[in-house]
Protein backbone atom coordinates (compact mmCIF):
# COMPACT_ATOMS: atom_id res chain seq x y z
CA UNK A 1 0.00 0.00 0.00
CA UNK A 2 1.52 3.38 -0.68
CA UNK A 3 2.42 5.28 2.25
CA UNK A 4 2.43 8.95 1.02
CA UNK A 5 -1.25 10.07 2.33
CA UNK A 6 -2.40 12.63 -0.69
CA UNK A 7 -4.62 15.64 -0.09
CA UNK A 8 -7.43 13.58 -1.33
CA UNK A 9 -7.09 11.31 1.54
CA UNK A 10 -6.59 14.51 4.34
CA UNK A 11 -9.81 15.91 2.88
CA UNK A 12 -11.79 12.65 3.80
CA UNK A 13 -9.52 12.76 7.29
CA UNK A 14 -10.56 16.55 7.73
CA UNK A 15 -14.14 15.28 6.78
CA UNK A 16 -14.16 13.08 9.77
CA UNK A 17 -14.61 9.93 7.29
CA UNK A 18 -11.70 8.51 8.25
CA UNK A 19 -10.19 5.32 7.16
CA UNK A 20 -9.57 2.37 9.61
CA UNK A 21 -5.72 2.64 8.50
CA UNK A 22 -5.43 6.48 10.70
CA UNK A 23 -7.51 4.80 13.34
CA UNK A 24 -4.24 3.46 15.36
CA UNK A 25 -2.94 6.46 14.73
CA UNK A 26 -5.17 8.75 15.98
CA UNK A 27 -7.00 6.67 18.67
CA UNK A 28 -4.02 7.41 21.34
CA UNK A 29 -5.15 11.55 21.49
CA UNK A 30 -8.01 10.52 23.91
CA UNK A 31 -5.80 9.84 26.80
CA UNK A 32 -3.30 12.19 27.01
CA UNK A 33 -2.68 15.33 29.13
CA UNK A 34 -5.02 17.88 27.14
CA UNK A 35 -2.53 20.81 28.39
CA UNK A 36 0.47 19.40 26.51
CA UNK A 37 1.50 22.86 24.10
CA UNK A 38 1.08 22.64 20.43
CA UNK A 39 4.04 23.14 18.40
CA UNK A 40 4.04 24.85 15.22
CA UNK A 41 7.58 25.18 13.54
CA UNK A 42 8.28 27.21 10.91
CA UNK A 43 11.00 26.57 8.59
CA UNK A 44 12.23 29.35 5.46
CA UNK A 45 14.49 27.90 3.03
CA UNK A 46 17.43 30.08 2.36
CA UNK A 47 16.21 33.08 4.35
CA UNK A 48 18.99 35.30 5.36
CA UNK A 49 19.64 36.90 9.11
CA UNK A 50 18.95 40.43 7.42
CA UNK A 51 15.77 39.64 5.57
CA UNK A 52 12.91 40.61 8.03
CA UNK A 53 12.80 43.64 9.43
CA UNK A 54 13.01 43.20 12.78
CA UNK A 55 16.50 41.63 12.06
CA UNK A 56 17.76 45.11 9.86
CA UNK A 57 16.31 44.56 6.61
CA UNK A 58 16.40 48.17 4.91
CA UNK A 59 13.77 46.86 1.94
CA UNK A 60 11.23 43.84 2.85
CA UNK A 61 7.72 44.53 5.11
CA UNK A 62 7.25 42.02 7.31
CA UNK A 63 5.10 43.13 9.68
CA UNK A 64 3.61 39.74 11.09
CA UNK A 65 7.43 38.15 11.76
CA UNK A 66 8.19 41.62 13.61
CA UNK A 67 4.80 41.67 15.12
CA UNK A 68 5.81 37.58 16.16
CA UNK A 69 9.19 38.56 17.47
CA UNK A 70 7.32 41.81 19.44
CA UNK A 71 4.90 38.83 21.12
CA UNK A 72 8.21 36.49 21.62
CA UNK A 73 12.00 36.11 21.95
CA UNK A 74 13.96 37.01 19.29
CA UNK A 75 17.76 35.37 19.41
CA UNK A 76 20.17 37.63 17.66
CA UNK A 77 23.28 34.72 17.42
CA UNK A 78 21.02 31.67 16.36
CA UNK A 79 22.81 29.27 14.00
CA UNK A 80 21.86 26.64 11.47
CA UNK A 81 24.00 23.76 12.03
CA UNK A 82 25.12 23.94 8.34
CA UNK A 83 25.12 26.37 5.40
CA UNK A 84 23.11 24.26 3.17
CA UNK A 85 19.48 22.97 3.59
CA UNK A 86 19.74 19.03 4.10
CA UNK A 87 22.20 18.72 7.13
CA UNK A 88 20.49 21.98 8.71
CA UNK A 89 16.48 19.91 8.30
CA UNK A 90 18.26 16.79 9.83
CA UNK A 91 20.09 18.36 12.91
CA UNK A 92 16.33 19.58 13.49
CA UNK A 93 14.63 16.45 13.05
CA UNK A 94 17.18 14.21 15.29
CA UNK A 95 19.06 16.89 17.88
CA UNK A 96 22.45 15.97 16.37
CA UNK A 97 24.79 17.24 14.49
CA UNK A 98 25.06 16.54 10.73
CA UNK A 99 28.55 15.48 10.88
CA UNK A 100 27.99 13.05 13.12
CA UNK A 101 25.25 12.04 10.97
CA UNK A 102 27.07 11.82 8.11
CA UNK A 103 24.50 14.05 6.35
CA UNK A 104 26.81 17.25 5.52
CA UNK A 105 25.08 18.00 1.96
CA UNK A 106 22.25 17.68 0.46
CA UNK A 107 20.81 14.43 -0.97
CA UNK A 108 21.14 14.93 -4.74
CA UNK A 109 24.85 15.19 -4.54
CA UNK A 110 25.10 13.06 -1.65
CA UNK A 111 26.76 10.12 -3.50
CA UNK A 112 28.33 11.79 -6.36
CA UNK A 113 31.26 14.58 -5.09
CA UNK A 114 32.87 16.07 -7.82
CA UNK A 115 36.46 14.58 -9.11
CA UNK A 116 38.18 17.37 -10.38
CA UNK A 117 39.04 19.88 -7.55
CA UNK A 118 42.06 19.26 -5.08
CA UNK A 119 40.70 17.83 -3.09
CA UNK A 120 37.72 14.98 -3.07
CA UNK A 121 34.90 15.12 -1.10
CA UNK A 122 33.45 11.88 0.98
CA UNK A 123 30.16 9.81 -0.04
CA UNK A 124 27.88 11.15 2.33
CA UNK A 125 24.30 9.64 3.29
CA UNK A 126 21.67 10.84 1.29
CA UNK A 127 18.85 9.38 3.42
CA UNK A 128 18.23 10.38 6.85
CA UNK A 129 18.70 6.99 8.72
CA UNK A 130 15.49 5.58 10.22
CA UNK A 131 17.85 4.46 12.97
CA UNK A 132 17.63 8.14 14.03
CA UNK A 133 14.53 8.56 16.38
CA UNK A 134 13.06 12.03 14.98
CA UNK A 135 11.10 14.53 17.32
CA UNK A 136 7.97 13.76 15.12
CA UNK A 137 8.62 9.89 16.47
CA UNK A 138 8.63 11.41 19.73
CA UNK A 139 5.49 13.03 19.76
CA UNK A 140 3.53 11.05 18.26
CA UNK A 141 4.60 8.06 20.46
CA UNK A 142 3.34 10.77 23.11
CA UNK A 143 -0.19 11.00 21.25
CA UNK A 144 0.18 14.30 19.20
CA UNK A 145 -0.90 14.49 15.99
CA UNK A 146 1.92 15.10 13.49
CA UNK A 147 1.77 17.16 9.77
CA UNK A 148 4.74 18.10 8.02
CA UNK A 149 3.70 20.17 4.71
CA UNK A 150 6.47 21.68 2.58
CA UNK A 151 9.73 20.78 1.59
CA UNK A 152 11.57 17.60 3.42
CA UNK A 153 14.86 16.95 1.40
CA UNK A 154 15.93 14.53 3.70
CA UNK A 155 16.18 11.46 1.35
CA UNK A 156 14.14 9.50 -1.60
CA UNK A 157 10.57 7.87 -1.00
CA UNK A 158 11.87 4.82 1.41
CA UNK A 159 12.93 8.09 3.98
CA UNK A 160 9.67 10.87 3.77
CA UNK A 161 8.50 12.25 6.49
CA UNK A 162 5.42 9.39 6.70
CA UNK A 163 8.32 7.23 7.62
CA UNK A 164 10.34 9.26 10.06
CA UNK A 165 6.75 9.85 12.53
CA UNK A 166 4.63 12.17 10.51
CA UNK A 167 1.02 11.00 10.30
CA UNK A 168 0.50 13.44 7.45
CA UNK A 169 2.81 14.29 4.47
CA UNK A 170 1.71 17.44 2.34
CA UNK A 171 4.70 17.73 -0.04
CA UNK A 172 7.78 16.26 1.21
CA UNK A 173 10.06 14.61 -1.10
CA UNK A 174 13.78 14.31 -2.11
CA UNK A 175 13.65 17.24 -4.43
CA UNK A 176 14.87 20.71 -3.15
CA UNK A 177 13.04 23.46 -4.58
CA UNK A 178 10.58 23.70 -6.98
CA UNK A 179 10.60 24.33 -10.67
CA UNK A 180 8.31 27.05 -10.34
CA UNK A 181 6.26 28.96 -7.33
CA UNK A 182 2.74 29.37 -9.56
CA UNK A 183 0.98 26.26 -10.15
CA UNK A 184 0.95 23.33 -11.03
CA UNK A 185 4.47 23.92 -9.67
CA UNK A 186 5.83 21.05 -12.08
CA UNK A 187 8.18 21.25 -15.40
CA UNK A 188 11.62 20.36 -15.76
CA UNK A 189 14.51 21.65 -13.18
CA UNK A 190 17.19 24.11 -14.52
CA UNK A 191 20.01 21.93 -12.89
CA UNK A 192 18.99 18.97 -15.28
CA UNK A 193 16.22 18.53 -17.15
CA UNK A 194 14.16 15.98 -14.65
CA UNK A 195 10.88 16.64 -14.23
CA UNK A 196 9.73 18.26 -10.92
CA UNK A 197 6.77 18.80 -9.33
CA UNK A 198 5.11 19.15 -5.55
CA UNK A 199 2.90 16.44 -4.61
CA UNK A 200 -0.50 16.08 -2.67
CA UNK A 201 -1.40 19.57 -3.85
CA UNK A 202 -4.20 19.14 -6.52
CA UNK A 203 -7.39 21.33 -7.41
CA UNK A 204 -5.12 24.15 -7.63
CA UNK A 205 -6.29 27.20 -9.76
CA UNK A 206 -4.19 29.02 -12.39
CA UNK A 207 -2.01 31.80 -11.12
CA UNK A 208 -2.24 30.15 -7.38
CA UNK A 209 1.29 31.34 -5.37
CA UNK A 210 3.00 28.16 -3.78
CA UNK A 211 3.64 29.79 -0.50
CA UNK A 212 -0.04 30.37 -0.17
CA UNK A 213 -1.12 27.21 -1.25
CA UNK A 214 1.23 24.97 1.41
CA UNK A 215 -0.50 27.84 4.02
CA UNK A 216 -3.79 26.66 3.39
CA UNK A 217 -2.91 22.90 3.59
CA UNK A 218 -1.56 23.90 6.93
CA UNK A 219 -4.68 25.85 7.98
CA UNK A 220 -6.63 22.73 7.68
CA UNK A 221 -4.71 20.98 9.97
CA UNK A 222 -4.70 23.16 12.56
CA UNK A 223 -8.45 23.14 12.25
CA UNK A 224 -9.04 19.91 12.54
CA UNK A 225 -6.38 19.26 15.15
CA UNK A 226 -7.16 22.07 17.33
CA UNK A 227 -9.02 20.27 20.06
CA UNK A 228 -5.90 17.42 20.50
CA UNK A 229 -2.25 18.53 20.77
CA UNK A 230 -0.59 18.90 17.17
CA UNK A 231 2.70 19.06 15.75
CA UNK A 232 3.00 21.07 12.67
CA UNK A 233 6.37 20.87 10.66
CA UNK A 234 5.15 23.60 7.78
CA UNK A 235 8.52 23.99 5.98
CA UNK A 236 8.13 26.99 3.05
CA UNK A 237 9.72 26.39 -0.12
CA UNK A 238 10.52 30.03 -0.59
CA UNK A 239 12.90 32.27 -0.39
CA UNK A 240 14.96 29.49 -1.99
CA UNK A 241 14.96 29.80 -6.16
CA UNK A 242 13.98 30.01 -8.95
CA UNK A 243 13.39 33.69 -7.70
CA UNK A 244 9.51 34.11 -8.23
CA UNK A 245 7.43 36.87 -6.81
CA UNK A 246 3.35 37.25 -7.35
CA UNK A 247 3.42 40.38 -10.12
CA UNK A 248 1.73 42.89 -8.16
CA UNK A 249 4.15 42.51 -4.93
CA UNK A 250 7.27 42.75 -7.40
CA UNK A 251 5.79 46.12 -8.93
CA UNK A 252 5.78 46.89 -5.32
CA UNK A 253 9.12 46.75 -4.82
CA UNK A 254 10.79 47.75 -8.00
CA UNK A 255 9.19 51.23 -6.85
CA UNK A 256 10.22 50.89 -3.62
CA UNK A 257 14.06 50.11 -4.30
CA UNK A 258 16.63 53.06 -3.88
CA UNK A 259 20.00 52.90 -4.70
CA UNK A 260 22.29 52.56 -1.38
CA UNK A 261 19.87 50.12 -0.25
CA UNK A 262 21.27 46.46 1.17
CA UNK A 263 19.23 44.76 -0.51
CA UNK A 264 18.34 45.58 -4.68
CA UNK A 265 16.32 42.53 -5.36
CA UNK A 266 12.76 43.29 -5.86
CA UNK A 267 11.15 39.94 -6.96
CA UNK A 268 13.36 38.35 -3.78
CA UNK A 269 11.41 41.17 -1.78
CA UNK A 270 8.09 40.18 -2.90
CA UNK A 271 9.05 36.63 -2.13
CA UNK A 272 9.45 37.91 1.50
CA UNK A 273 6.08 39.77 1.75
CA UNK A 274 4.67 36.55 0.64
CA UNK A 275 6.02 34.24 3.41
CA UNK A 276 4.86 37.82 6.24
CA UNK A 277 1.50 37.55 4.76
CA UNK A 278 1.08 33.96 5.11
CA UNK A 279 2.73 33.97 8.85
CA UNK A 280 0.37 36.41 9.78
CA UNK A 281 -2.71 33.77 8.60
CA UNK A 282 -0.97 30.85 10.79
CA UNK A 283 -1.35 33.42 13.94
CA UNK A 284 -4.44 34.48 12.90
CA UNK A 285 -5.82 30.84 12.88
CA UNK A 286 -3.91 29.99 16.02
CA UNK A 287 -5.71 32.69 17.55
CA UNK A 288 -9.32 32.48 15.98
CA UNK A 289 -9.50 28.85 17.62
CA UNK A 290 -8.50 30.07 21.14
CA UNK A 291 -5.11 28.27 21.00
CA UNK A 292 -2.70 30.76 20.86
CA UNK A 293 -2.06 30.91 24.86
CA UNK A 294 -0.83 27.03 24.50
CA UNK A 295 0.99 26.67 21.37
CA UNK A 296 4.12 27.65 20.88
CA UNK A 297 5.42 29.18 17.41
CA UNK A 298 8.86 28.65 16.45
CA UNK A 299 10.35 30.64 13.42
CA UNK A 300 13.53 29.70 11.89
CA UNK A 301 15.27 29.97 8.93
CA UNK A 302 17.86 26.80 6.99
CA UNK A 303 20.80 28.42 6.43
CA UNK A 304 22.03 31.74 5.30
CA UNK A 305 21.08 34.13 2.76
CA UNK A 306 21.74 32.90 -1.28
CA UNK A 307 23.94 35.68 -2.09
CA UNK A 308 24.92 34.51 -5.58
CA UNK A 309 23.01 35.62 -8.42
CA UNK A 310 19.97 34.39 -9.92
CA UNK A 311 19.27 35.55 -13.40
CA UNK A 312 20.66 39.17 -13.40
CA UNK A 313 20.62 39.62 -10.03
CA UNK A 314 22.32 38.85 -6.79
CA UNK A 315 19.41 37.52 -4.70
CA UNK A 316 20.14 38.92 -1.19
CA UNK A 317 22.69 40.58 1.05
CA UNK A 318 23.44 39.72 4.27
CA UNK A 319 25.27 42.66 5.39
CA UNK A 320 26.67 43.44 8.06
CA UNK A 321 27.20 39.35 8.04
CA UNK A 322 30.09 38.26 5.29
CA UNK A 323 29.07 35.90 2.67
CA UNK A 324 26.40 33.45 2.24
CA UNK A 325 24.70 30.23 1.94
CA UNK A 326 27.54 27.08 1.59
CA UNK A 327 30.20 29.19 3.49
CA UNK A 328 30.81 29.10 7.04
CA UNK A 329 31.09 32.83 7.74
CA UNK A 330 28.30 34.37 9.46
CA UNK A 331 26.01 34.86 6.53
CA UNK A 332 25.96 31.16 5.74
CA UNK A 333 25.31 29.97 9.04
CA UNK A 334 23.39 32.60 11.78
CA UNK A 335 19.95 33.06 10.80
CA UNK A 336 16.93 34.70 12.28
CA UNK A 337 15.24 32.73 15.30
CA UNK A 338 12.17 33.61 17.02
CA UNK A 339 10.59 31.94 19.59
CA UNK A 340 6.59 32.17 21.27
CA UNK A 341 5.51 30.15 24.02
CA UNK A 342 2.96 32.37 25.98
CA UNK A 343 3.39 32.33 29.80
CA UNK A 344 6.94 31.58 29.36
CA UNK A 345 8.69 34.32 27.09
CA UNK A 346 8.61 37.41 27.69
CA UNK A 347 7.32 39.65 25.21
CA UNK A 348 10.04 41.82 22.89
CA UNK A 349 13.08 39.85 25.16
CA UNK A 350 15.97 39.50 23.49
CA UNK A 351 18.80 36.88 23.66
CA UNK A 352 22.02 37.18 22.85
CA UNK A 353 23.39 33.37 23.74
CA UNK A 354 24.67 31.49 20.82
CA UNK A 355 22.12 28.53 19.97
CA UNK A 356 22.23 26.27 17.23
CA UNK A 357 19.31 24.18 15.09
CA UNK A 358 20.18 20.89 17.32
CA UNK A 359 18.85 22.26 19.79
CA UNK A 360 15.38 22.49 18.77
CA UNK A 361 14.65 18.62 19.59
CA UNK A 362 15.68 18.68 23.80
CA UNK A 363 14.12 22.26 23.36
CA UNK A 364 11.04 20.67 21.97
CA UNK A 365 11.21 17.70 24.82
CA UNK A 366 11.52 19.93 27.29
CA UNK A 367 8.58 21.67 26.35
CA UNK A 368 5.97 18.77 26.11
CA UNK A 369 7.38 17.46 29.53
CA UNK A 370 8.78 14.19 27.48
CA UNK A 371 12.09 11.64 27.75
CA UNK A 372 12.09 10.67 24.35
CA UNK A 373 14.48 8.06 23.54
CA UNK A 374 17.11 7.38 26.17
CA UNK A 375 19.41 5.42 23.22
CA UNK A 376 18.95 8.39 21.04
CA UNK A 377 19.41 11.10 23.65
CA UNK A 378 22.66 9.32 24.84
CA UNK A 379 24.65 11.18 21.56
CA UNK A 380 22.04 14.20 20.79
CA UNK A 381 24.29 17.46 20.58
CA UNK A 382 21.92 19.79 20.75
CA UNK A 383 20.92 21.66 24.66
CA UNK A 384 17.40 22.50 25.39
CA UNK A 385 16.67 26.33 24.99
CA UNK A 386 14.29 26.29 28.04
CA UNK A 387 16.27 27.93 30.37
CA UNK A 388 16.81 30.40 27.89
CA UNK A 389 13.38 31.48 27.28
CA UNK A 390 12.76 32.00 30.55
CA UNK A 391 15.85 33.62 31.56
CA UNK A 392 17.28 35.11 28.24
CA UNK A 393 20.64 36.53 30.49
CA UNK A 394 20.83 32.43 31.44
CA UNK A 395 23.86 30.84 30.27
CA UNK A 396 23.98 26.85 28.69
CA UNK A 397 26.54 24.79 29.97
CA UNK A 398 28.11 24.50 26.38
CA UNK A 399 32.00 24.26 25.60
CA UNK A 400 31.20 25.06 21.85
CA UNK A 401 29.74 25.25 18.89
CA UNK A 402 30.37 22.90 15.57
CA UNK A 403 30.50 23.23 11.84
CA UNK A 404 31.68 20.60 9.27
CA UNK A 405 31.40 21.37 5.73
CA UNK A 406 33.41 19.44 3.71
CA UNK A 407 32.30 20.23 0.16
CA UNK A 408 32.71 23.25 -2.30
CA UNK A 409 30.22 25.24 -3.03
CA UNK A 410 30.33 28.21 -5.03
CA UNK A 411 31.18 30.54 -1.59
CA UNK A 412 33.60 28.09 -0.05
CA UNK A 413 36.01 25.18 -0.69
CA UNK A 414 35.83 22.21 2.15
CA UNK A 415 35.77 23.72 5.66
CA UNK A 416 34.92 23.11 9.57
CA UNK A 417 34.18 25.74 11.92
CA UNK A 418 34.39 26.42 15.90
CA UNK A 419 32.42 29.26 17.74
CA UNK A 420 33.16 29.35 21.57
CA UNK A 421 32.31 33.00 23.43
CA UNK A 422 33.02 35.20 21.46
CA UNK A 423 35.86 33.67 19.53
CA UNK A 424 35.71 31.73 16.13
CA UNK A 425 38.04 29.42 14.05
CA UNK A 426 37.58 28.60 10.59
CA UNK A 427 39.74 25.76 9.21
CA UNK A 428 40.02 25.08 5.51
CA UNK A 429 41.13 22.02 4.43
CA UNK A 430 43.17 22.84 0.98
CA UNK A 431 45.56 24.28 2.22
CA UNK A 432 45.51 24.01 5.84
CA UNK A 433 44.88 27.77 6.68
CA UNK A 434 43.29 28.75 9.55
CA UNK A 435 41.50 32.32 10.14
CA UNK A 436 40.56 33.40 13.62
CA UNK A 437 37.69 36.32 14.23
CA UNK A 438 36.22 37.99 17.76
CA UNK A 439 32.40 38.06 16.57
CA UNK A 440 31.84 40.82 19.49
CA UNK A 441 34.22 43.10 17.65
CA UNK A 442 34.04 42.24 14.17
CA UNK A 443 30.66 40.71 12.75
CA UNK A 444 31.89 40.93 9.71
CA UNK A 445 34.86 38.87 10.13
CA UNK A 446 37.25 41.81 8.04
CA UNK A 447 40.16 41.22 10.38
CA UNK A 448 41.66 37.70 10.63
CA UNK A 449 43.52 37.08 14.12
CA UNK A 450 45.26 34.52 13.54
CA UNK A 451 48.44 35.95 12.83
CA UNK A 452 48.38 37.83 15.91
CA UNK A 453 47.03 35.27 18.45
CA UNK A 454 48.68 32.01 17.42
CA UNK A 455 48.09 30.80 20.81
CA UNK A 456 44.22 31.24 20.67
CA UNK A 457 43.86 30.16 17.56
CA UNK A 458 45.76 26.28 17.94
CA UNK A 459 43.74 26.32 21.20
CA UNK A 460 41.17 26.51 19.17
CA UNK A 461 41.84 24.45 16.18
CA UNK A 462 42.68 21.54 18.65
CA UNK A 463 39.60 21.70 20.11
CA UNK A 464 37.90 21.13 16.51
CA UNK A 465 40.06 18.23 15.66
CA UNK A 466 39.18 16.43 18.78
CA UNK A 467 35.20 17.18 18.38
CA UNK A 468 35.58 15.89 14.48
CA UNK A 469 37.43 12.84 15.80
CA UNK A 470 34.64 12.34 18.67
CA UNK A 471 31.42 12.75 16.20
CA UNK A 472 33.59 10.67 13.45
CA UNK A 473 33.41 13.04 11.01
CA UNK A 474 34.19 12.30 6.87
CA UNK A 475 37.09 13.98 5.58
CA UNK A 476 37.77 14.84 2.06
CA UNK A 477 40.88 13.17 0.32
CA UNK A 478 43.51 14.44 -1.69
CA UNK A 479 42.56 14.13 -5.89
CA UNK A 480 46.20 12.53 -6.79
CA UNK A 481 44.45 13.32 -10.29
CA UNK A 482 44.10 17.47 -9.50
CA UNK A 483 46.66 18.71 -11.86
Amino acid sequence: MEQNINRRHFLKFACGAVTASFLPQLAFCDDEPSRRPNIVFILVDDLGWADVGCYGSDLHETPNIDRLARQGMRFTDAYAAAPVCSPTRASIMTGKYPARLHMTIWYESSGNPPQNRRLIPPVTQGNMPHEQVTIAEVLKKAGYFTAHVGKWHLGNASHYPETHGFDVNIGGTFWGAPTTFFYPYGGPSRWGGEFRYVPHLEFGSEGEYLTDRLTDEALQIIDKSKDKPFFLNLCYHTVHTPIEGKPELVEHYKKKVKPGMHHQNYEYAAMVHSLDENIGRILARISEHGIADNTVVIFFSDNGGYINRYETKAVTDNHPLRSGKGSLYEGGTRVPLIVRWPGVTKAGNLCNHPVISTDFYPTILDMTGLGGDAKHNADMDGLSLVPLLKKPATGLKRKALYWHYPHYYPTTSPVSSIRQDDWKLIEYFEDKRVELYNLRRDIGETNNLAEKMPNKAEELRKQLHSWRKAVLAQMPETNPKYR
